[in-house]
């Protein structure tokens, strides 16, 4: 992914500038929406405005790369454009490394008492899990494994940009808002699960899906069983399931640490080479 000697490189101020003003104009086109439909939720404008800046994105990324990346294949070169064949035993692989984690993380809660089986998923509720795994599994995917580690892996290597890249996808998720100990956690977490999805790209032949699936199935699956069948205690310790009960977080906690630490290691020798 590295850049050759004398070929184009990004700014690094065209990439700080590129996404913040995207979401900027978001935000600005989606503010009239509550003229139209006074009765929508700030959040809910939020989130129009969020989709209208991944409308942006997909429209004005084939030129970024094309221009900034000298990408004559902008959408093979992030990763998208790959073979029906390819891009579905990627995303197989990445959703059933999402679903073991998960599982593990079930089968500790279970066992240890601190959960236990009731409720059922809601066909609504179904659809929810199923539009958060494809929609923020690409839209992050194509956002930070995509475009960000390319244009950080041009400006600063590969060994810098794979950090650089986890470094800056954990920082700009909602963390700060728990108490201190917990939101240290969760931000090391984060950390941790951009690495695993680099990793999990660079293993997929620098295909998108692997990361999509892993990802997607992560963040949707997780919903499905906190909407449903899995029920936390109320007391469950915050460093072993996660903060931010009702809803807490694994990532942020001892028994995702472990499951994402162990594909750190079994992806290790897919780490960029010095």
């Amino acid at each position: 992914m590295g850049a050759a000697p004398g070929s184009p490189r990004p700014h690094w101020w065209g990439t700080l500038l590129y996404v913040p003003v995207l979401y900027g104009l978001g935000w600005l086109s989606a503010r009239p929406l509550g003229l139209l439909f006074p009765g929508w939720r700030p959040d809910q404008l939020d989130l129009a405005g969020a989709v209208i800046a991944l409308v942006l994105l997909l429209a004005t990324l084939p030129w970024r790369l094309r221009r900034a990346w000298n990408s004559p294949t902008p959408w093979r070169r992030l990763g998208v454009a790959v073979t029906a064949a390819a891009g579905g035993r990627a995303f197989g692989r990445g959703l059933i490394k999402a679903m073991l984690l998960l599982a593990g993380v079930c089968a500790v809660l279970l066992l240890s008492g601190q959960a236990h089986w009731g409720g059922t998923l809601t066909a609504a509720e179904g659809l929810n899990a199923l539009a958060l795994l494809l929609g923020v599994g690409f839209a992050e995917e194509l956002l930070f494994r995509g475009w960000l580690w390319g244009e950080l892996d041009l400006l600063a290597g590969p060994q810098r940009a794979i950090g650089l890249q986890a470094a800056v996808f954990a920082l700009v998720h909602p963390w700060r808002r728990l108490p201190a100990p917990e939101a240290l956690a969760l931000l090391a977490g984060l950390v941790l699960l951009g690495l695993v999805l680099a990793l999990q790209r660079r293993a997929d032949g620098g295909a998108l899906w692997g990361a999509v699936g892993l990802h997607g199935g992560l963040v949707g699956g997780w919903f499905a069983l906190l909407a449903g069948p899995l029920q936390i205690a109320t007391g469950a310790p915050a460093w072993l399931v996660g903060a931010g009960s009702p809803s807490p977080n694994p990532i942020g906690a001892l028994l995702g640490w472990l499951g994402l630490g162990a594909l750190l290691w079994v992806r290790r020798r897919w780490w960029p080479a010095a």
